[in-house]
């Protein structure tokens, strides 16, 4: 849980996936890693609440939910994630 601090992202590898997790109100939330733009890194763009916005062109998703800030058709792959004490769990579909 210490790697992604409160209003922050990472980028994380998962099986043939690259993941990007969010810690957001004291909840994590993960969704593809790979803007649906030009595969950007999503985790490394700057987050504003519940908004990552990606480095590479500025496109905006929820984290909360994988949708496009300004496009409800655009949404990126959102997973499931569970904390167990120290450890946080997601679960990619392979």
């Amino acid at each position: 849980m210490n790697d992604v601090p409160e209003g922050t992202g990472k980028e994380f590898v998962a099986g043939s996936r690259i993941v990007a997790l969010f810690q957001v109100d004291g909840r994590f939330h993960a969704m593809d890693g790979i803007c649906a733009h030009a595969g950007g890194p999503v985790a490394k763009g700057q987050l504003t609440g519940c908004v990552v916005t990606c480095p590479w062109h500025g496109w905006q998703y929820d984290v909360t939910t994988g949708k496009h800030c300004l496009n409800d058709r655009i949404r990126q792959e959102h997973f499931p994630v569970t904390v167990e004490g120290e450890n946080v769990f997601v679960d990619v579909p392979e």
